[in-house]
């Protein structure tokens, strides 16, 4: 419910307290959320225990053979049990996830079997995944080369090495984890085909391209389709000073103008993942698109995209909107103060693409050609503002690309 009127915007000091132990109070019940949801998850793998137990007592008539495989299998139970809660503690935190099923010796602290246990990711969360392999921790790059390791790249095209890669978890949207990930594939790509490139920064460079190739020939939003000779173009001189052979360009380019690269889905906790690691968080006041009132949403800033809801406590959001391409600025507003504009510089007088559910619970295209949003006060619109120039930064792709085209000109 809204603990204060959507038009309000002058708040007295009783009210902002009341907001802000209304914030802690949100605060306790998404920590209690939490511990429900691994609560039920104990559970729902108790009662999958008990159903096994019981289908295996039926199958065996004979009663010493069936005391003696209870017994064995309850310590398989127990087992499967743990593992399950395991799982879902590390799609909720992945590194307390493995920590947990390690302490109880589900899970061997052996580096090499945490990244097989990754690789093979059977009820593992994609995306948690991929954000424990790109950390910095020195043990978290063991695994990921470990877990690089599993896959079997050897006479494979640099195209097909990627889709198997990039199958076996989601790519984080942080430069620095893309960076690490990609080098680890890069560097275990060249050790299994010595002698298709003269350098793994080469290959890493080249895999970028192919990756940002596959988002502008099938991301409908990109009208203008690069040629094979643009292909051809921005990768002139990345083999330590020389060029790639065009019939292999010319392979990896149909492959991927063919078939796009399969993103894989996960299992329904990607947004409870997302939205318990925000960027920002917040009650804002949002102007309607086609009716233009303001109503009183709480937003969530992750990702590169906005969320908002209209209750802290609800799991879907009302809307969400991808800052890909958009900008944001300081606007003035004759009824509302503080408030903010987001925009795309490029595309004057079309509708922002952003999607948000109706009336009768459907997903329908925004109505926006830009979002205009009020804030409490200037410091929170600053920091607002601030926040989502953060998140909208060019895509890291690029940069990390130009920087490893500097390093091998300057060898040259």
């Amino acid at each position: 419910m809204d603990f204060c009127p959507a038009g309000s915007t002058d708040l007295s000091e009783a009210e902002e307290a009341e907001i802000e132990t209304i914030r802690q109070h949100r605060q306790e019940l998404l920590e209690d959320i939490k511990k429900l949801k691994e609560e039920i998850a104990e559970v729902f793998a108790e009662i999958e225990c008990f159903q096994n137990a019981e289908e295996r007592q039926e199958a065996d008539n004979n009663r010493g053979e069936q005391t003696r495989r209870v017994r064995q299998d309850g310590k398989l139970s127990q087992r499967d049990k743990t593992l399950s809660l395991g799982r879902k503690k590390f799609n909720m935190d992945p590194a307390k996830g493995i920590q947990y099923l390690i302490e109880h010796e589900v899970l061997s602290s052996d580096l090499q079997d945490i990244a097989k246990f990754l690789h093979k990711g059977e009820g593992l969360n994609k995306t948690a995944i991929g954000d424990y392999l790109g950390g910095r921790d020195p043990t978290n790059i063991q695994i990921l080369q470990a877990f690089v390791a599993c896959h079997q790249f050897a006479n494979l095209n640099l195209v097909q090495a990627l889709r198997q890669f990039l199958w076996s978890f989601r790519l984080p949207g942080e430069a620095q984890k893309i960076d690490r990930m990609m080098e680890a594939f890069a560097n275990w790509y060249c050790k299994c085909n010595p002698g298709v490139f003269q350098s793994t920064d080469t290959c890493y460079i080249l895999s970028f391209s192919i990756i940002m190739l596959n988002t502008s020939l099938h991301n409908p939003n990109v009208k203008d389709k690069p040629p094979f000779e643009r292909f051809v173009s921005i990768n002139r001189g990345i083999d330590n000073g020389g060029d790639l052979p065009e019939e292999l360009l010319k392979n990896l380019f149909e492959s991927i103008k063919n078939e796009p690269f399969s993103i894989p889905e996960d299992d329904g906790n990607d947004l409870t993942h997302t939205f318990f690691n925000p960027n920002h968080e917040g009650w804002l006041l949002k102007l309607g698109g086609r009716v233009k009132t303001w109503k009183r949403r709480w937003f969530i800033l992750t990702d590169n995209c906005l969320y908002y809801f209209e209750y802290t406590t609800d799991k879907e959001p009302l809307g969400i909107i991808p800052l890909e391409n958009l900008s944001v600025r300081k606007v003035d507003d004759p009824k509302k103060p503080n408030c903010f504009e987001l925009f795309n510089p490029n595309c004057k007088g079309q509708k922002i693409k952003a999607c948000k559910t109706d009336g009768d619970g459907k997903v329908v295209e925004g109505k926006h050609q830009s979002y205009k949003i009020s804030a409490a006060t200037p410091a929170e619109r600053d920091k607002w503002i601030e926040a989502i120039r953060t998140s909208i930064t060019q895509d890291p792709f690029y940069d990390l690309v130009s920087a490893r085209k500097k390093k091998i000109a300057s060898k040259n």
